[in-house]
């Protein structure tokens, strides 16, 4: 890294307040709380490592407004920020160097259908790239090694699709969309009947919509819809290995961490989140706002907001104690052969008497 900063000027740079450290000490890199050295920032953007600015070699620290100084490590630079997560992000910018210019135009190896529409000089489609018949693509799209592009694809403008995403035939992606290595967008359905003692396929002839500032992580499956669309909402945000089902709609600004998969024809509203290993089974409706903890599994539909956990999901405290209670069947048992033991001998008692 290079690019030397001052503290007064870090502190300006992310918009936030130097509350103690030398404002000419200098800042050379960047690194994690723990792993930080002399001459670099660090930031505290989770109150689990709090301990962590106690022993921190770092110079200096972002940290939110109204963190108590007695907090850190005598010496640490504390520069104030609404978001230190946020602020640090800017950091970043500073220290790292610039990305790798982007060549517009399209590589000798690529595949493209002759009547494919697009500007050559305002997109970037890289080394064996196979682009099928009517695929529409808006400028500032950078289509990276190895994407496959079905027949009548339309996407927007400034997306990302990076090496060996697969977009299947007639999908649709809106602006600035970003899919990340191995993901699949327009997979068939998972439907079958059982006719004669066999798994007969049923034709999936819907599409995959997915709306501006969507981005989907690597190795995330989105099935097509069976007919009409699956659809994902403006600026959700899809981890690795989730799996969407086909015919379910994601609200705005959903986030769907690794792991989940969510059934056929299940609607979520907007804000939703799901921490990693959810599962959903099929046709349920979900509501604005609402949060399922890690590996909870959601078997009916829920409108209210608020956090829940579990199998099944149920709000956040009934399902902490729902999930104790197993823990305490050993205790449990042990009491009720006590209660035995002592009702036996009561019993014997008055038997003698």
């Amino acid at each position: 890294m290079s690019n030397p900063i001052t503290l007064q000027k870090l502190a300006e740079l992310v918009g936030g307040q130097l509350s103690q450290g030398a404002t000419d000490d200098v800042i050379t890199g960047l690194n994690s709380i723990t792993d930080a050295i002399p001459g670099e920032v660090t930031f505290l953007g989770n109150a689990r490592y709090l301990p962590a600015l106690k022993n921190t070699r770092a110079s200096a620290a972002l940290v939110q407004d109204g963190l108590d100084a007695q907090d850190a490590r005598d010496g640490l630079a504390l520069i104030r920020v609404k978001n230190p997560t946020l602020a640090f992000s800017t950091v970043i910018r500073w220290f790292e160097p610039p990305s790798p210019a982007i060549t517009q135009g399209v590589h000798a190896t690529a595949v493209v259908a002759s009547d494919a529409v697009f500007d050559p000089q305002k997109v970037s489609i890289g080394a064996h790239v196979v682009i099928e018949e009517g695929v529409a693509i808006g400028d500032g799209t950078v289509i990276h090694s190895g994407v496959f592009v079905g027949r009548g694809v339309r996407m927007g403008t400034n997306c990302i699709l990076h090496a060996n995403a697969v977009i299947k035939e007639r999908c649709v992606l809106g602006n600035r969309v970003i899919l990340h290595s191995g993901s699949v967008i327009g997979s068939d359905g998972f439907g079958y009947e059982f006719v004669n003692g066999r798994y007969q396929k049923i034709d999936q002839v819907g599409i995959v919509q997915i709306d501006d500032d969507v981005e989907i992580g690597s190795c995330t499956t989105i099935d097509r819809a069976r007919f009409g669309r699956t659809w994902i909402g403006e600026g959700s945000k899809l981890d690795n290995l989730v799996q969407i089902g086909h015919n379910c709609i994601l609200g705005k600004n959903c986030i769907i961490v690794s792991q989940t998969g969510i059934s056929g024809s299940t609607q979520l509203g907007d804000y939703v989140t799901m921490g990693g290993q959810v599962g959903v089974i099929g046709h349920l409706k979900i509501g604005d706002r609402v949060m399922f903890k890690a590996r909870s599994v959601v078997t009916k539909s829920i409108s209210e907001a608020g956090t829940y956990t579990g199998y099944p999901a149920r709000p956040l405290m009934e399902g902490h104690k729902m999930l104790i209670l197993p823990a305490r069947i050993p205790e449990l048992i042990e009491r009720v052969r006590e209660l035995e033991k002592k009702l036996a001998a009561l019993e014997g008692d008055d038997t003698q008497s």
